[in-house]
């Protein structure tokens, strides 16, 4: 349920009605707007009677949420979330620009590509050390080495960074990375999602291989129920009968999380497409659907690349690739 309150509410009024509530169990989330403020109701909400809210001087409306998530929905919260990672902001006009390679190789190769994407205008590193990957046979990732030599660059270069958690028990080395990323793979782990809700770290949540829209605000719920709403929302792409491309990148899951939620949304055209030729397009397409942000995946060798190499960008095409993306973001604004 939530509570659309007159301009410039009473105070005495406002405290009285939120206690009201708070007696009857109902957990109340406070959101004041540019031009409106509203309370949104989280709990058993059956049995208020919205008549007598109706009646209240300082109610304007009064509005019942269908929608199963509530923390997410943007009738709790109509205006953008805006992020802030270590200065680097992210939705509400924000663009968030990530890069980096999927698997950190080596302390040589993550500053080599660090430094080049930083440069080209990349706002935050990617980098994974922790890899699920569909063979047991294949590159795991270096594990909390790879964690060591992505904070050493983080210092170096100084760049906030993104990688990966595979597991609760790993939850204590993400200490000092900047954002947690939840892959597809984990998207309903729902215990790994109820301990990232228990942390104030932001949680970049990627769309699982066949996850409706409702199951990925659902998965952001789990986090956000917790108390953790700093949630940034990953469209990565999604199993269908298509094979030309790794998968199939949804892009009007863009404009359509938008309209449902007040998170930022961003996209990845690399694991999307798995094909590097595609990636520029795709990524252009995104910030041109209104995307808050790109992880694009950048490789100074991708040839010889021990994870993904086919769908990495050289720090070259990244440059170009950013270019492009700053000469049409002024018009997807």
């Amino acid at each position: 349920m939530v509570i659309l309150l007159k301009k410039n509410p009473e105070k005495s009024q406002l405290e009285n009605l939120i206690k009201w509530l708070e007696s009857r169990n109902i957990e109340i989330h406070y959101s004041e707007g540019r031009t409106r403020t509203i309370l949104g109701l989280v709990g058993d909400t059956s049995l208020v009677d919205i008549d007598l809210l109706l009646a209240l001087d300082i109610v304007e409306d009064v509005k019942r949420i269908t929608e199963p998530y509530k923390n997410a929905n943007r009738q709790f919260h109509p205006e953008d979330l805006v992020i802030d990672i270590q200065g680097v902001k992210v939705g509400g006009g924000h663009f968030l620009m990530i890069a980096g390679p999927c698997s950190i190789e080596s302390q040589e190769q993550l500053l080599e590509v660090a430094e080049s994407v930083k440069k080209s205008g990349a706002n935050m590193l990617r980098g994974g050390a922790f890899k699920p990957r569909t063979s047991p046979y294949a590159f795991q990732g270096l594990r909390e080495q790879g964690l060591k030599i992505l904070l050493d660059v983080k210092k170096a270069v100084d760049i906030p960074v993104v990688t990966e958690i595979m597991d609760i028990s790993q939850l204590p080395l993400f200490e000092e990375v900047d954002v947690i990323q939840v892959g597809a793979r984990n998207m309903q782990n729902f215990e790994l999602l109820k301990e990232l809700g228990r942390m104030p770290k932001p949680v970049l949540l990627k769309r699982g291989l066949s996850a409706t829209l409702q199951e990925l605000l659902m998965s952001a719920e789990y986090i956000m129920s917790g108390g953790n709403e700093n949630v940034i929302l990953c469209e990565r792409g999604i199993r269908t009968f298509e094979t030309a491309t790794r998968n199939t990148l949804d892009l009007s899951a863009v404009p359509m999380l938008k309209e449902l939620s007040h998170l930022p949304v961003i996209v990845d055209p690399s694991h999307a497409t798995g094909i590097s030729k595609l990636v520029k397009p795709m990524a252009l397409a995104a910030v041109a659907c209104g995307a808050d942000g790109l992880i694009i995946e950048v490789h100074n060798d991708p040839a010889h690349a021990l994870c993904d190499g086919p769908q990495s960008l050289t720090p070259r095409a990244f440059d170009e690739l950013n270019q492009n993306i700053q000469q049409i973001l002024p018009y997807a604004y």
